[in-house]
């Protein structure tokens, strides 16, 4: 890893607070990620979940030595549950970083991703000077998500999906920071 991590702030928006993830959480992972909407979604939930999968990504999200800073999108101060989703940042070299995130399936549509992609970016945590994401192309909405936030396409490509056994096409974004 070429980025620099450094211990995670936590950080305020409107209706969440995105803060790391604790072993409280691992039920309410569970679940979710449980969801093979949620696994189709992303690049590295496996569906079916191993057991162990949610203990090790919490073990892996507070390890000094992480390879991304992971955060819980928590809406318990909003009436909202306590593990909405999550959004990570991965550092690449160059000052570059690449996003990541999902919401619980009951709370699509409702701006709980735009909110916490949205603050992230404005806190940068990890001093980014580029911030790239990639969503599958079956996926508009989380599309919208970045480009909401700044992001511009760059390009098609192909990523591996955990869930879906292989390579899905995808839609490439970059927003410059600074």
């Amino acid at each position: 890893m070429s980025g620099i991590l450094v211990n995670q702030p936590f950080i305020e928006t409107a209706r969440l607070q995105l803060r790391p993830p604790r072993p409280a959480d691992a039920e309410a992972l569970w679940t979710l990620t449980s969801d093979p909407r949620v696994a189709r979604a992303t690049r590295s939930i496996p569906h079916p979940l191993p057991e162990g999968a949610v203990d090790a990504f919490i073990a892996r999200s507070a390890h000094p030595e992480r390879t991304e800073d992971a955060w819980i999108m928590d809406g318990s101060r909003s009436d909202l549950p306590e593990v909405a989703g999550v959004v990570a940042l991965t550092p690449m070299d160059r000052a570059q970083s690449e996003i990541a995130y999902w919401v619980a399936p009951d709370l699509w549509n409702t701006g709980l991703a735009s909110e916490a992609v949205g603050a992230l970016l404005e806190a940068n945590p990890q001093d980014c000077a580029t911030v790239f994401a990639s969503v599958f192309q079956d996926n508009p909405i989380s599309a919208r998500v970045l480009t909401n936030a700044g992001f511009a396409y760059i390009g098609d490509a192909e990523a591996l999906c955990a869930a879906r056994g292989g390579a899905v096409p995808t839609w490439t974004y970059l927003r410059r920071m600074r």
